[in-house]
């Protein structure tokens, strides 16, 4: 069973981490397409780079924790520790993330004076939020813990 868990560990962090290169290189392949074409807004490209590398990150960051927690024996580390710093891990980054949809979100609307859209971002920061207040709560309530 060991074995088994192992391999499927294996087998998701490996996706995750391709996941991850292909977003790289999609991020890299629109950037240097406006550089060699500029058809388009440059700040737009931009943005939607950044977005791109940090939808990677969070990728990488998936991939990274699924192989620390699946692929290593169960005695070498303390599992609550583990599983705190992956979470923390994660979450923080899914929540640069969804920040910064957001920010794009307002400035994109902003520039084309769509303010009515606004409560789409706002729900988003709320949303994010909440999620940081939630990894806090969880963090506060197992600091206690060892293995």
């Amino acid at each position: 069973m060991i074995t088994y868990k192992k391999i499927v560990g294996t087998l998701f962090s490996v996706i995750f981490h391709s996941l991850s290169i292909l977003l790289i290189i999609s991020a890299g392949y629109n950037f240097s397409d406006y550089i060699f074409n500029p058809d388009g807004d440059f700040m737009s490209t931009v943005i939607k780079s950044i977005n791109t590398f940090v939808i990677s990150l969070a990728m990488f960051e998936l991939g990274a924790g699924i192989s620390k927690e699946y692929s290593s024996s169960d005695e070498e580390e303390n599992t609550y520790s583990n599983t705190r710093r992956i979470i923390t891990r994660f979450v923080g980054t899914v929540c640069i993330a969804l920040v910064l949809e957001a920010l794009i979100m307002i400035i994109k609307y902003s520039q084309l004076e769509l303010a009515g859209n606004l409560y789409y971002p706002v729900g988003i920061l709320f949303g994010s939020s909440f999620l940081l207040i939630a990894l806090g709560a969880f963090l506060w309530l197992t600091k206690g813990h060892k293995e």
